[in-house]
């Protein structure tokens, strides 16, 4: 067996097939390969998309239905989008059996952009679904690639305000599943037409607390109020449109607004780094500077997919777990930054995984994308996002 990454105290192991080593040309500057993997909870295996940036005609980008709170499968998304490979993106808003009555989103835990254009900012870290987050680290951490085409880790934080007749406001929330207690937060176009009702119910560290019941929600376009409601509704949100949700305090700063009144709404993404991004999605933080991030979970095994960042930012490693039932047992996610070291990252950053994860590409001489991996639950799970990668 070789010896493929040694980190946190996890040994990898695997022996590599045929063809692993140097893998199959799915465009210029994309290759993908399979290997197996012998981690602390068995036999698994692993396929890899590596994705050379440095190379003026590829690129990656988010996968997305159109919509943020809408979900589709990773071929499909890809399809539409004409990516030649991509894997599934960041967690989401799966479910909503503690609260009567409401349904789950499909929205993404973290925030995202598209072709430079902000869709939505991270709701509050209690709020999130998927494993604990390690110290340190934040719902706001992001993947993405920045106007020089290098990828990197950075946080993407929400820089908003809703201004009115002099008063000033902050804004706490971009079309976000959950609200932050006391505050108000903008829905747009980029939402689509599920209901806002999610957006008031946990609060800013239990995700299962009751739905608030201050709430009130007004709905502005054009510049001016035109409408209240008691309660957040849903229906598509036209482009001149903005729905503001207020929760707590943040209701009770909306109750003044007067129909017609003039109402200004800013919000925008302001990066840790400074950096404007192009693309980036949510997730969380495993590796950096060549180093596992501390608190890694070494006990919990499960089909992961993550992303590798080599070479300063001009090689990604597009990574997902088998989920055929021979492999299904996994990684941990202390063993998930060991395998991403053992292909040469220095960054690392895991994704939403079990029946999420996807790995698609296309065959030599195909036009469209296959599933290259087993999706553990036998069928492609409709996603809210993921990562393509585009060739010219």
């Amino acid at each position: 067996m070789t010896v493929l990454g040694t980190l946190a105290g996890v040994a990898l192991t695997g022996a590599a097939p045929a063809g692993a080593a140097t893998g199959t040309t799915i465009a210029a500057g994309v290759v993908y390969r399979q290997y197996d993997l012998r981690a602390g909870a068995g036999l698994t295996h692993v396929h890899v998309l590596g994705v050379d940036l440095a190379n003026t005609h590829v690129r990656l980008g988010l996968l997305y239905p159109g919509k943020v709170a809408s979900r589709a499968t990773v071929t499909r998304l890809a399809t539409v989008q004409n990516a030649v490979a991509g894997v599934n993106g960041d967690f989401f808003n799966t479910s909503e059996a503690q609260h009567s009555g409401v349904a789950a989103t499909g929205a993404s835990v973290g925030p995202a952009v598209a072709n430079g254009k902000v869709l939505k900012a991270a709701v509050p870290v209690g709020q999130r679904f998927g494993p604990a987050l390690p110290p340190g680290t934040d719902a706001d951490d992001v993947l993405g690639v920045s106007g020089d085409g290098q990828a990197r880790l950075d946080s993407l934080t929400l820089d908003g305000t809703v201004t009115a007749s002099g008063l000033r406001w902050p804004l706490r929330g971009l079309n976000q599943y959950a609200l932050p207690e006391n505050s108000i937060g903008a829905y747009n176009s980029d939402w689509g037409s599920v209901s806002r009702a999610r957006a008031t119910c946990g609060t800013d560290t239990k995700r299962a607390a009751p739905c608030g019941t201050d709430t009130y929600e007004v709905t502005v376009r054009a510049g001016r109020m035109v409408s209240a409601s008691a309660k957040p509704g849903s229906g598509a949100i036209a482009a001149d449109t903005t729905v503001l949700v207020g929760r707590e305090a943040g209701a009770q700063r909306l109750r003044t607004l007067a129909e017609g009144q003039r109402v200004a709404v800013n919000h925008g993404l302001a990066a840790a780094s400074g950096r404007a991004y192009r693309f980036a999605l949510g997730g969380c933080p495993v590796l950096s500077g060549g180093r596992p991030l501390p608190g890694l979970d070494t006990r919990t095994s499960a089909v992961r997919t993550a992303v590798g960042i080599a070479d300063g930012g001009r090689r990604v490693l597009l990574f997902a777990v088998d989920g055929a039932p021979a492999y299904r047992r996994g990684l941990t996610i202390a063993e998930v930054a060991a395998a991403l070291k053992s292909l040469g990252a220095t960054e690392g950053f895991s994704l939403d995984g079990g029946g999420s994860s996807t790995l698609v590409a296309r065959a030599p001489g195909a036009s469209g994308v296959s599933v290259r991996n087993h999706p553990s639950d036998g069928v492609e799970r409709a996603v809210p996002n993921g990562i393509g990668v585009f060739t010219r």
